[in-house]
């Protein structure tokens, strides 16, 4: 039994959510999303709650507490929206906007330049940057490709990481001579 997906879900005011076949559409003041909704799970929407169950004889299971989740995440984020931010560390590394590309100096021969994703917005201040936007997906993969090319590393800790990331630092050379 899914608990998340026994819940109702609540619509605010602002949002317009309607179900058209298979394909559940979101509309905001921030945007606009659509999803496809699989045949085992089941969307009622009354009163401004929206009743999401699982078909009888379903195979997949576990596709109900998910989607109820999806459904949440669409409300949350065409209303709210959601951010991330991101920390460079390192002598000289910085980044940039470039039009709709994100240009990072990052101790490698050449800049890296990455497209941002339409709905995506990117805010640069010295070495943090902000994305933010109203699908969670997008600004979730977004950020983790930014942070893909230059991982924290241990020893120094440079690199691109998450704000409230944790990285475990190693001691170098001199801390293990110098146990010896």
């Amino acid at each position: 039994m899914s608990h998340i997906g026994k819940k109702g879900i609540q619509i605010p005011d602002k949002v317009d959510v309607k179900l058209n076949g298979n394909i559940l559409n979101v509309k905001g003041p921030l945007g606009e999303m659509a999803r496809f909704i699989p045949d085992d799970v089941e969307i009622k929407i009354a009163d401004k709650i929206i009743a999401v169950a699982l078909r009888k004889g379903a195979p997949n299971k576990a596709v109900w507490g998910t989607f109820a989740s999806h459904i949440n995440n669409m409300i949350k984020g065409v209303t709210a929206g959601f951010e991330k931010k991101l920390i460079i560390e390192g002598i000289g590394f910085k980044a940039q906007l470039e039009g709709t590309k994100l240009s990072l100096n990052i101790g490698l021969s050449h800049p890296v330049k990455i497209e941002i994703p339409k709905g995506v917005k990117v805010l640069i201040e010295k070495s943090l940057i902000t994305i933010s936007g109203y699908d969670k997906e997008t600004i979730g993969q977004f950020s983790a490709d930014v942070r893909a090319f230059k991982k924290p590393e241990p020893y120094k800790g440079t690199g691109i990481r998450y704000e409230k990331e944790i990285i475990r630092r190693k001691a170098g050379k001199k801390a293990a001579t110098a146990a010896t």
